[in-house]
C-alpha cells in the first residue's frame, strides 16, 4: 500500500501543479460540447474519491472479507490507459462547474480523508476489505487505493489533452 500511496501523492502533486496556475477561462472551458473541462475533470476526481471513501468506510464496519485469487490479479493499472473510454457513472459525473479554488480545496480534502483512512486502518485491514468497482468488479482495499492513483493518472493525461486543445501547446509533463 506504501507504493500506492506514494503514487497517489506523486500524481496528485503533478495534477495540482498543472491546474493551480490556470486562469479561470482555461480551467472552466470545455474543448467541445462532448468533452469535460479541467474543472469538470477535477470535480469528477473528487466525486470518485469521495465515493471510494464512503464505500471503504462502510466495508471497514463489516467483518473482514477476501476477494478471490483471480480478482487479486486484476491489474488496476489498466485504468491509467486512455485507449479504452468508459462512460462515467451518473453518481460521479460532474455537475455545475465550481470555482477553481473550491474545486481544488474539495479535491485536497477528499485526498487527505482517504490518506487518513489508510493510516487509521492499515494495509492488513485494507487487504480484508471488498470494494465493488463498477468496471473492475470486486477488488480489495489495497487494490482500491491503487485504482484511485491510476484513475487520477488517467485524468491527469486527460487534463493535458484538454489544455493542448485549448491552447494549441503541449503541456509540459511535471
Amino acid at each position: 500500500m506504501k507504493r500506492s500511496l506514494k503514487r497517489l501523492d506523486s500524481v496528485h502533486q503533478k495534477l495540482l501543479e498543472t491546474v493551480s496556475s490556470l486562469e479561470p477561462v482555461p480551467f472552466s472551458q470545455q474543448p467541445s460540447e462532448t468533452e469535460w473541462s479541467v474543472a469538470q475533470i477535477v470535480q469528477h476526481l473528487c466525486l470518485v474519491e469521495e465515493r471510494v471513501i464512503k464505500e471503504l468506510e462502510l466495508a471497514i464496519t463489516k467483518e473482514p472479507q477476501s476477494v478471490g485469487l483471480l480478482r487479486k490479479l486484476v491489474p488496476t493499472s489498466i485504468v491509467a490507459y486512455r485507449l479504452l473510454r468508459v462512460k462515467s457513472p451518473k453518481a460521479v459525473t460532474p455537475g455545475a462547474v465550481l470555482q477553481k479554488d473550491i474545486a481544488i480545496e474539495n479535491f485536497n480534502r477528499a485526498r487527505n480523508t482517504l490518506k487518513e483512512l489508510c493510516a487509521a486502518h492499515g494495509e492488513e485491514r485494507f487487504k480484508k476489505l471488498v470494494f465493488k468497482h463498477p468496471f473492475l468488479g470486486d477488488i480489495d482495499g489495497v487494490a482500491t487505493i491503487s485504482f484511485v492513483g491510476y484513475h487520477e493518472q488517467r485524468h491527469y493525461k486527460q487534463i493535458r489533452e484538454v489544455l493542448k486543445k485549448l491552447t494549441g501547446r503541449q503541456i509540459k509533463k511535471n
